[in-house]
């Protein structure tokens, strides 16, 4: 009966925070999938909407300080509950933006409530993940994939009935709360504490950082999973907006065919996130990040030397299944160390979202496309280099294997 009841909480534990990732996707993907229409409204430029798109991830980038603070005071429940509400209500805000300054302050709030919404629902995530001994994170993150498809779904079908940005918006914030009520029953409420003692566990001043006079600096091991980090999330920002323009200029690919690149990479991270927790469970984390670093960049740049449209989507297949279980590893390795480590860590992903696409632009233009791809190549073997400086987390029992009648299942509060 014991074990029955922990596999039912960690299940329902399991369901609420998936329904956070999908919450973020969902929310993300529906004000994006109206980019046309609000240009439109508030008679954008090109160049204004660019910057509405980047205000985003510069609140996103810049909101560590905070979400460190409020992780400390609040812990990652109640900060994923209040930062889902916060981005709830300013996607109703935006349909409503009566001018671009506004548009561009609420867009600007939005990336700051992402960045909350991020740090907190990884480290439910990694909660999860200590308390019922079970590898979880990488399909949680999948469930982000969903949401996203799920908006895009939803724009659609809104767009069948009426156009109104209003509308559209309305029916998503009614789904979104109703997201973010399903979670609230399941997620974990325990304080958020240091990392307890052992072998695994950071050392000293590997956990608190070094102070030079006022100023706290990351611990090394932190820093070393920022630069995963970012290397990682260049491989994956660089791959969704440069691969359909690769397939057509490079690969010589038809009009038809050039967005499978994106598609295949899309298909393969997906599906390798899904599976992802079981390489984790039988060859841990360290090795899953080292050896799918290397294939995607080691696949990658084989394609790039070998041309043609087969091999390219060969290539961009590798960087999709090796790159998948890199943001999931990290995150759980970065919440073991706390919650500004974590906060930081997050902060780092969404800079390398930020500059990956503009970096492979930057080189392309100098360089030409080849180059620009790459330095994606370079990218995803940079974190298999990271990697191996890590120290991950480690979980004694299978995905799928319920713990034990142990004390520390029957009291999982005192095992963290």
């Amino acid at each position: 009966m014991t074990v029955l009841r922990v596999r039912d909480e960690s299940n329902r534990a399991k369901w609420a925070v998936a329904a956070l990732f999908c919450f973020l996707g969902f929310q993300y993907a529906t004000w994006t999938s109206r980019l046309p229409s609000l240009k439109s409204r508030l008679g954008l430029s090109e160049q204004e909407l660019g910057l509405l798109l980047m205000a985003c991830g510069v609140g996103a980038a810049v909101s560590f300080p905070l979400v460190s603070h409020l992780m400390r005071r609040l812990g990652s429940r109640r900060l994923s509950l209040l930062s889902g509400l916060c981005l709830a209500v300013l996607l109703a805000a935006l349909s409503k933006a009566p001018d671009y300054p506004v548009a561009l302050l609420i867009i600007c709030c939005d990336g700051v409530a992402v960045g909350a919404l991020n740090v907190a629902m990884n480290a439910q995530g990694a909660a999860l993940e200590k308390r019922f001994r079970r590898t979880v994170m990488s399909q949680l993150h999948a469930t982000f994939s969903a949401g996203l498809l799920g908006a895009a779904l939803l724009a659609s079908g809104v767009n069948l009935v009426t156009t109104a940005v209003t509308a559209h918006f309305a029916v998503a914030v009614v789904l979104l709360l109703l997201l973010l009520a399903f979670a609230r029953r399941g997620l974990l409420d325990e304080p958020e504490q240091a990392p307890a003692a052992g072998p695994d566990a950071p050392r000293g001043d590997e956990r608190t950082g070094r102070r030079r006079g006022a100023l706290t600096l990351p611990a090394r091991a932190t820093l070393w999973m920022g630069c995963a980090m970012v290397f990682g999330t260049i491989t994956e920002g660089a791959m969704n907006d440069w691969s359909a323009l690769y397939m057509k200029e490079v690969a010589e690919a038809s009009a038809s065919v050039a967005p499978m690149g994106i598609a295949v990479v899309s298909v393969m991270m997906l599906l390798a996130r899904v599976f992802a927790d079981r390489w984790r469970s039988r060859w841990g984390d360290g090795r899953v990040v080292r050896v799918g670093s290397t294939v995607a960049g080691v696949g990658l740049a084989l394609a790039l030397a070998a041309g043609g449209v087969v091999p390219t989507l060969i290539g961009f297949a590798c960087v999709g299944l090796g790159a998948a279980a890199v943001t999931p590893c990290v995150y759980v390795a970065a919440a073991a160390r706390g919650a500004d480590a974590l906060a930081l860590v997050a902060a780092m992903g969404t800079t390398g979202l930020l500059i990956g696409p503009a970096l492979i632009g930057f080189i392309a233009g100098w360089c030409g496309l080849v180059p620009g791809m790459a330095a994606v190549a370079v990218s995803a073997l940079i974190v298999s280099l990271a990697a191996g400086r890590i120290r991950w987390s480690t979980l004694a029992r299978p995905a799928q294997e319920p713990p034990a009648a142990t004390e520390d299942a029957k009291h999982p509060a005192a095992a963290e």
